[in-house]
C-alpha cells in the first residue's frame, strides 16, 4: 500500500461542550479521491481546516509527506487586498509554477481575471476560488462544498476536470450526483469519530443504514444485559463475596457505558403549512417575453401548470431563472404575451439568497418575527423552541445570533420560515444550497407529500431526478422549452447537455436549425420513465379505487346507517368522497397520457 501524502492521528477537539472530534483518524494517498460525509455541525469543516493546517487541535498528530503541496478550498473565500482575481489566482502559485495556468483556468471559469474581488457574486467567488486551487495542480486538493452558487454547466466541467487530474482529493458536498462520479472512498464522521469504507458515495447509504442498525441491536442486547444483571443483584442466589463485588463493578460500567452512549443525531421534522386547495389550473403563460435593453431573457414562451405539478427550472447562471419563474408567478409583468394565475393561490417563497436575514437578530426573532415566543404555523401558534427542534436546532441556539450560524443552519432556517406559511404554492430557490445529505432526503419527503404545486430553481441533478416532473432549460436567445421527467429524462430527450449550450450556445442553435429546418423546433419528445409507469399502474389504481368506492356505497344504502350508526356513516362518506377525487384524479391523468402517447406515436 501507498505511503500516505496526508495523515490524522488521534485528532481531538471540543468546542465548549460536547466533543466535536474524539479520536479521529484519516489518511489520504497520492491520487485517493475520499468523500467526507457528516451531518451539518459535525465537524466536516473544522477536520478539513485541521488536515489544512489552518486549525490547530487540542490532540493529536497531523503527517505531510514532505514536498506534497496541498490547496485548500473554504466555503467562503479570503480575498484580501488583492486588487482583481488574476491577482488573487496568481497568489496562491509556488515558485515553480506555470502562470499561464491561472489566466487559462480562470477563462475556463467565465471570468476575465480583471474583476474587482470586492463586487464578485457568490458563483462569481467561487470560480475564482476554484482557479486558485486548481492552478497550481496540487497533490492534494481539500475542498469544502465546491458546487456552492455553481450553475449546471460549471459543476459538470469541474467533476470533469478533476477526473482528469491526478490530485488526491478530500471533498465535502451535499451534491449526491457529484460525491457519486467523483470520488473512490468514504469516509464517514459521526459523533466525532470516522468509519471509512474504500467504496464511493454510491455505497455509502446502505452501508451507513447497515451500521446504524447494527448499533441499535447492540445497543438493545446492552439494554437486555443489564435488565438481567440488576435483577440477578436484587434476586439472585448469593455466592462469595468477591464474585458479587465484582459482578457489581461490571453493572456499574454497564451503566456507564449506556449513559454515555451518544445516540444518532435525528432526522429535520419538515413539513409545511399547507392551505385549502387551488384550483386544478395553477398557471397558464401564453407567448410571453421580456428583454433588457437588447437582451431577450424570455421570448414567446408558454407553459400550462396544473395543482401538484413539479416544474423544476434550471440553466446557466445569468440565463434568466429567476426572472421566468417571477414572471410565471406574478412578480414581474412581461413585455409581451398574458399570464393567467389560478383561483385561491396561496405563495410561499424560499430566497436563495437569505436577504431577508438581519444578521444581528436572533434565530427566535427570525422566526416569530419579534413578537413573543411563538411561531404562527399554518394559522396555529407554536411555541419556537418546538418548532426550532423540528428543524434540528438545539433549544441553547434559541438566542444565538443569525451572523454566527453555519451555512447548513441559515439553510434550515430560511425553510422554516417558508414553510410555515400556509401554502398551495411552493417557490423555491435553490433550496438544496449548504443543507446535509440526510436533511434532503426529509425535504424531498416532504415535497413528496406536498398536496399544492412546487416551482423549483436548483442546480442539483440529483435531487432534480428525485423530484420534478417536468424541466424548463433555456435553449438560448430567450427560448426555453418544457421537457417531462427529471433532469436525467431532460438530457435524454433533448440530446446534448447544458455545459456544450452554455459554451458555445450559437454552433449548438446553428446545428438545430441545419437539423430541424426551423429555429424554434424542439426534439422528439418521448414517453419519461414516470409517465411509462403512470400508464401501466393507473388502470390497476383506478380499478381499486372503484372497488372501495362500490364498498363505501353498499353501507350507504341502508337506510337506516345514520340513525344506528353515525359515526359509521361519518367514516363511509368521507371514505366515498376522498375515493371519489382520487378516482376523478387519476382517471384525467391516464387520460392525459394516453393522448400523449398516441401523439408521440403518430408524429
Amino acid at each position: 500500500m501507498a505511503p500516505p501524502l496526508i495523515q490524522l492521528k488521534d485528532i481531538r477537539l471540543t468546542f465548549g461542550g460536547t466533543p466535536l472530534l474524539t479520536g479521529v483518524e484519516l489518511s489520504v494517498s497520492a491520487e485517493e479521491r475520499v468523500c467526507l460525509i457528516g451531518r451539518n455541525g459535525s465537524g466536516k469543516s473544522t477536520l478539513l481546516k485541521i488536515a489544512a493546517g489552518l486549525v490547530e487541535p487540542d490532540s493529536g498528530s497531523r503527517f505531510v509527506q514532505p514536498g506534497a503541496t496541498i490547496r485548500y478550498l473554504p466555503q467562503e473565500p479570503d480575498f484580501g487586498d488583492h486588487a482583481t482575481t488574476l491577482a488573487y489566482v496568481e497568489a496562491g502559485l509556488g515558485p515553480g509554477d506555470d502562470h499561464y495556468q491561472a489566466r487559462y483556468l480562470l477563462e475556463q471559469l467565465g471570468l476575465s481575471g480583471d474583476e474587482d474581488p470586492t463586487h464578485l457574486s457568490g458563483g462569481e467567488a467561487r470560480r475564482a476560488a476554484l482557479a486558485r486551487v486548481l492552478a497550481p495542480s496540487p497533490d492534494i486538493l481539500l475542498l469544502d462544498e465546491p458546487t456552492n452558487h455553481l450553475d449546471l454547466p460549471t459543476i459538470e466541467w469541474l467533476e470533469s476536470e478533476l477526473q482528469n487530474r491526478r490530485s488526491a482529493l478530500v471533498l465535502i458536498s451535499h451534491d449526491r450526483r457529484f460525491l457519486t462520479n467523483l470520488s473512490r472512498a468514504t469516509a464517514w464522521l459521526d459523533r466525532g469519530q470516522i468509519r471509512q469504507i474504500d467504496r464511493g458515495f454510491g455505497a455509502f447509504e446502505a452501508w451507513r443504514d447497515e451500521v446504524l442498525a447494527e448499533e441499535e441491536r447492540e445497543q438493545h442486547k446492552l439494554d437486555r444485559k443489564i435488565v438481567n444483571e440488576e435483577h440477578w443483584l436484587r434476586y439472585g442466589v448469593s455466592g462469595r463475596r468477591k464474585r458479587n463485588v465484582k459482578r457489581l463493578a461490571n453493572l456499574h460500567a454497564l451503566r456507564s457505558q449506556r449513559r454515555n452512549y451518544r445516540g444518532a443525531a435525528g432526522s429535520a421534522n419538515l413539513g409545511a403549512a399547507e392551505a385549502e386547495k387551488s384550483g386544478r389550473l395553477v398557471i397558464e403563460a401564453k407567448n410571453i417575453g421580456k428583454a433588457f435593453g437588447e437582451r431577450r431573457i424570455v421570448a414567446d414562451f408558454s407553459t400550462r401548470i396544473q395543482r401538484g405539478d413539479r416544474v423544476g427550472v434550471v440553466g446557466p447562471n445569468g440565463a434568466g431563472k429567476t426572472t421566468l419563474v417571477n414572471l410565471l408567478t406574478g412578480a414581474e409583468t412581461p413585455d409581451s404575451g398574458s399570464v393567467r394565475l389560478g383561483v385561491n393561490l396561496e405563495m410561499a417563497t424560499l430566497d436563495q439568497h437569505r436577504e431577508s436575514l438581519d444578521p444581528k437578530s436572533t434565530l427566535s426573532e427570525a422566526l416569530t418575527g419579534g413578537r413573543g415566543d411563538h411561531v404562527m404555523v399554518g394559522g396555529k401558534p407554536k411555541h419556537v423552541v418546538g418548532y426550532m427542534k423540528d428543524f434540528l436546532f438545539a433549544q441553547e441556539q434559541i438566542r444565538t445570533p443569525l451572523e454566527v450560524l453555519s451555512g447548513g443552519e441559515r439553510g434550515r432556517l430560511m425553510l422554516a420560515r417558508a414553510l410555515a406559511k400556509p401554502s398551495n404554492l411552493l417557490v423555491l430557490d435553490e433550496p438544496t444550497n449548504d443543507l446535509d445529505l440526510e436533511t434532503l432526503d426529509v425535504l424531498e419527503e416532504m415535497l413528496g407529500d406536498y398536496e399544492g404545486t412546487v416551482i423549483l430553481i436548483s442546480h442539483d441533478r440529483d435531487f432534480l431526478d428525485r423530484v420534478v416532473t417536468s424541466v424548463i432549460v433555456p435553449e438560448g436567445n430567450g427560448r426555453w422549452i418544457e421537457y417531462a421527467g427529471g433532469y436525467s429524462d431532460m438530457l435524454v430527450q433533448r440530446g446534448a447537455d447544458l455545459q456544450r449550450e452554455a459554451v458555445k450556445p450559437a454552433v449548438v442553435e446553428e446545428k438545430k436549425e441545419a437539423k430541424t429546418g426551423a429555429p424554434s423546433a424542439a426534439p422528439k419528445r418521448r414517453l419519461s420513465f414516470n409517465e411509462k409507469h403512470a400508464l401501466e399502474t393507473l388502470p390497476k389504481t383506478i380499478a381499486k379505487l372503484q372497488a372501495e368506492i362500490a364498498k363505501q356505497q353498499k353501507l350507504l344504502d341502508d337506510p337506516n346507517l345514520y340513525t344506528k350508526d353515525r359515526k359509521k356513516f361519518d367514516d363511509a362518506s368521507g371514505a366515498i368522497a376522498k375515493a371519489q377525487q382520487e378516482l376523478s384524479a387519476a382517471e384525467d391523468r391516464w387520460l392525459e397520457l394516453e393522448v400523449l402517447r398516441e401523439e408521440i406515436e403518430q408524429a
